[in-house]
C-alpha cells in the first residue's frame, strides 16, 4: 500500500502515513513535500477539523446552533472539527458542505477553492509561465492566496502599475527639471550658496523615481504581510516562541535525571524527537545505542554495564 508523506502537528517531523481510509487521509495536518535541489518545499493545507471550524466562526454560529441546523449531534460536530474521529460518513460530509456552501473536496483537502472546484485556466488570465509556476507548487501557495486576497493588494498592484509602466515618469520629470532650472538661475544670476535656505529646497524638492516608488511599494507590502502574520498566530503551524522554550525545559530536564554522561546524551537527543526513552524496551535501547554509536554524540564503550565490551 502506498504511503504519503506528511508532517505532524507543529513538530514538523516527516513521517509516513498508510493511504488507507479517506477519513485517515484526512484527520491530520497535510503538507505536500517536493524534492528538489535546494530540499523540500512544503505547501501547508488545512485539515479537515480546522477547515470545519473556520466556516463555523465565520458564521459567528455555535455548536448547538450548528447541529440544530444540519441534524448532526452536537458531540459528532465538535469531533469533527477536532479531528477526533474514526467514522466520518460521507452523509455528514456532504451535509456540512451543502450547509456551508461549499464543495466536499474543499472539506477534505482536495482542493483549496471552496465554490471553484472547475474555474477555467483562461477566466484567470494567466500567461503560460505563471501556470507553470503555480503547478510546480514550489513555494506556500496558502500563502500567494492569502496575499492577493488581502484588501489593499488590489492598491499595492495599482501602485505597481504606475510605477512600472512609467505612468507619472513625465510628471516627475518635468517637476524636477522646473525646480533645476530655478536653482541654476538664482545659483548663476545671484551667485546662490549651495547651502542656501532656499537652494537646498529646491534640490530636497526634486524626486528621485526610483526612490520613491520602492518606499511606497515596499511600505504598502510590508503592511500587508504583517496583517497576514498576525492572522497565522492563530494557526497551529506558526510558531509563538513556546515550542523552543518547552523544548528547552525537556533537554534541561533530561540533564537533570540519573545515570551516565552518555545515557543523559541519549536521553536528551530523543527527547529532542519526542521519544520517551524509559518507555522503550531493552532492545529497543540497545538498537538506539548501537546507532549512536556510529555519530559523533558518543564514544565506543563508555556507557555504563558496557565499558570495554564495544567491538569495532
Amino acid at each position: 500500500m502506498a504511503t504519503v508523506p506528511y508532517i505532524h502537528n507543529v513538530g514538523k517531523q516527516v513521517q509516513k502515513l498508510q493511504n488507507s481510509t479517506l477519513m485517515d487521509r484526512n484527520r491530520r495536518k497535510w503538507y505536500t513535500v517536493q524534492k528538489n535541489i535546494g530540499g523540500a518545499t512544503m505547501n501547508i493545507k488545512l485539515t479537515l477539523g480546522e477547515r470545519l471550524k473556520d466556516l463555523r466562526v465565520e458564521r459567528n454560529l455555535k455548536l448547538e446552533t450548528l447541529a440544530e441546523q444540519t441534524g448532526l449531534s452536537k458531540s459528532a460536530l465538535s469531533k469533527y472539527e477536532s479531528d477526533d474521529v474514526t467514522d466520518l460518513s460521507i452523509y455528514a460530509v456532504t451535509t456540512l458542505a451543502e450547509f456551508y456552501g461549499v464543495t466536499t473536496d474543499y472539506l477534505l483537502g482536495v482542493t483549496e477553492n471552496k465554490k471553484r472546484p472547475d474555474a477555467v485556466l483562461s477566466d484567470l488570465h494567466l500567461s503560460d509561465g505563471a501556470v507553470d509556476v503555480l503547478r510546480n507548487g514550489k513555494f506556500n501557495h496558502r500563502l500567494l492566496c492569502e496575499l492577493i486576497v488581502h484588501e489593499n493588494f488590489r492598491r499595492f498592484m495599482t501602485d505597481l502599475e504606475i510605477y512600472v509602466d512609467g505612468y507619472v515618469s513625465a510628471n516627475i520629470q518635468n517637476l524636477n527639471a522646473g525646480l533645476e532650472a530655478t536653482r541654476q538661475m538664482l545659483k548663476k544670476k545671484y551667485a546662490a550658496d549651495e547651502n542656501d535656505l532656499y537652494m537646498s529646497t529646491l534640490k530636497l524638492g526634486q524626486i528621485d523615481e526610483d526612490e520613491y516608488f520602492g518606499r511606497v511599494l515596499y511600505d504598502e507590502l510590508v503592511a500587508i504581510l504583517k496583517n497576514i502574520k498576525t492572522e497565522h498566530r492563530k494557526d497551529k503551524t506558526t510558531s509563538d516562541g513556546s515550542m523552543i522554550d518547552n523544548l528547552m525545559k525537556e533537554l534541561e530536564d533530561a540533564q537533570k535525571l540519573e545515570g551516565s554522561a552518555d545515557e543523559k546524551k541519549i536521553r536528551t537527543a530523543l527527547k529532542a524527537i519526542g521519544i520517551n526513552y524509559d518507555k522503550l524496551t531493552e532492545d529497543e535501547r540497545k538498537l538506539i545505542k548501537k546507532i549512536l554509536y556510529k555519530t559523533a554524540m558518543l564514544k565506543p564503550g563508555t556507557l555504563a554495564g558496557n565499558r570495554g565490551k564495544h567491538r569495532r
